[in-house]
């Protein structure tokens, strides 16, 4: 029976692997070494713990002068700055470049955030100083209370831009952002059982919220700084304000809301509002249910449903919205690690597939690529322009399907909302060319995916092989120690042999201890490398690899 115990062993490196892998986006062997030893709630108090970003903030290394290149600086109005579409992709640049050089579950919980209120970076989410500052608001939170981040991101200036909520007004409503806001970003409106009626509200509830909504405006030069966060947003105004009591239907009670007339009463009428909202326990079940999809996996029973959602959700509301107990629980679980039945295999690891943000990062850190230093100067055009924006994010996560920080409607990206294919959505005959190449363009450092551009991130097969394989010269143990630490699972008999094949080609395993004794003795590693990376190849490129 599926069960929220928790599971107080040591991980073991079968278990390391599939907690780093769900939590962060750093996947070298010696973090699961490292973690191996460690109990769930030893690791987790480890990657919960807050982390201070190693890149301070982006660059915009297409700047013809470098005083504009730190550009988030400089003393302009947002508008008086071109070119912010790149500069848009510098800044998931800087979020990217944090995430992978850290072993935090902070990064993926900002993007597990993303998903539940979407922001599309390139669609309408306005400049790039108040796609900054939403993503910094996403962090803020990323390790605290979804309540208080859902009363603070109605006053977001990328928010209110992308949902036409500073449109909104009490002679003129815009019901965007208060449907989407009912709908896909807290409670969900559930089955319909009538005309205009869901299962948690109705339409007569999406007009009072835009009531409440109406009159919030954006401030465009920044200058209003919220003391929680200590982030720029947008401001009340009472004169646009809808300023009637709003009463909602059954499904909250009947409640009466009443009406703001200044700027205070504005902000506590959003309050009551969104106290109201998550008072509901289907918002609970809704940010669990997220969860287990994010974390777990996108389909589960009624079992499941039952004996982890349910509970889940109901310490979430205990907790009054705060995220990590909730997580932490979920994720030292016996059911997070396969263990609350008889079979330990079937169900949770490996059950999801990697979305081109895991695979990408994932294959750089598990051949500990040395991505270039990005704090200094004289990397900053490596970084951000060869490797990140030509190859990362244009080649490979568009490639790939991911279009980043950017999907292409409010309900965010398909693989995690749309049924019945979930994650399977990442891997189709349209992304799949774009998902094998990324191994070879790595290994060559060329970009095979757009046909173009080089970058210095390169795996270096030869030397991953010598370093971090017990015995590279004997064919058995290089598979076997690549397939124990890149797979989420051991392998067949059968899948050793024909990674076997791919690396002797015609040969016996004598001719591959011949040419790694040659390379080791006279250093010569032209045979040794075409042979390792026809092998890292097909080991990436392997449906075990594409798993998580």
């Amino acid at each position: 029976m599926p069960s929220l115990d928790p599971y107080t062993s040591v991980l073991g490196r079968r278990k390391a692997k599939h907690l780093l892998r769900r939590a962060t986006l750093n996947f070298s062997k010696s973090q699961i070494d490292h973690f191996s030893g460690l109990t769930p709630q030893a690791a987790l108090a480890i990657l919960c713990q807050p982390v201070v970003n190693k890149l301070n903030r982006p660059i915009d290394v297409q700047e013809s002068d470098p005083a504009d290149q730190d550009w988030l600086t400089l003393p302009k109005l947002p508008n008086e700055i071109s070119g912010h579409g790149r500069k848009r992709i510098a800044i998931t640049a800087w979020w990217w470049y944090n995430g992978y050089n850290q072993t935090s579950l902070q990064h993926k919980m900002s993007f597990f955030l993303h998903s539940c209120f979407t922001v599309a970076k390139d669609n309408g989410a306005g400049a790039s100083h108040y796609f900054y500052d939403h993503l910094l608001l996403l962090m803020h939170f990323s390790l605290g209370n979804v309540k208080n981040l859902a009363k603070k991101i109605t006053l977001d200036n990328s928010m209110l831009y992308y949902l036409d909520n500073y449109l909104n007004n009490a002679n003129n409503p815009n019901e965007n952002y208060a449907r989407e806001f009912l709908e896909l970003f807290t409670i969900l409106k559930g089955k319909q059982i009538g005309d205009g009626n869901y299962t948690n509200y109705t339409e007569h509830d999406v007009q009072m919220a835009a009531k409440v909504f109406s009159g919030f405006r954006h401030q465009p030069d920044r200058s209003i700084i919220d003391t929680d966060t200590n982030l720029p947003k947008g401001y009340p105004k009472p004169s646009l304000h809808d300023k009637n009591d709003k009463t909602f239907s059954a499904s909250f009670g009947n409640a009466v809301i009443k009406g703001g007339v200044d700027e205070a009463g504005m902000e506590q009428e959003h309050n009551d509002f969104v106290e109201m909202i998550f008072a509901q326990d289907a918002t609970a079940i809704s940010y669990v249910r997220k969860l287990y999809r994010f974390f777990v996996k996108s389909e589960w029973s009624a079992e499941v449903e039952s004996n982890i959602i349910v509970p889940l959700a109901q310490q979430l509301k205990i907790d009054n919205y705060d995220l990590m107990p909730t997580v932490k629980k979920l994720l030292a679980s016996k059911h997070f690690y396969d263990e609350d039945d008889n079979d330990n295999s079937n169900n949770i690891i490996g059950s999801i597939v990697k979305h081109p943000l895991q695979l990408v990062s994932e294959i750089l850190s598990a051949f500990e690529v040395p991505v270039v230093d990005a704090t200094k100067a004289e990397n900053e055009k490596e970084f951000y322009l060869y490797l990140f924006k030509n190859f990362i994010h244009n080649s490979c996560f568009a490639g790939a399907g991911l279009t980043f920080f950017s999907p292409d409607s409010v309900a965010g990206y398909p693989a995690m909302y749309q049924e019945p294919d979930f994650d399977r959505h990442w891997f189709s005959s349209t992304t799949i060319v774009a998902r094998y190449k990324i191994i070879q363009s790595l290994l060559l450092g060329k970009n095979l995916i757009a046909g173009w551009g080089k970058f210095t991130a390169v795996v270096d097969s030869v030397r991953y092989a010598e370093t971090e394989i017990s015995n590279p010269g004997d064919v058995d143990v290089l598979i076997n120690e690549l397939a124990e630490y890149l797979y989420p699972e051991s392998i067949s008999e059968d899948r050793k042999a024909y990674f076997s094949k791919v690396l002797l080609e015609d040969f016996d395993k004598t001719y591959w201890i011949g040419a790694w004794s040659d390379y080791v003795n006279n250093g010569t590693d032209t045979t040794v490398r075409i042979r390792l990376d026809a092998l890292l190849t097909a080991m990436v490129n392997a449906a075990e690899f594409q798993l998580m």
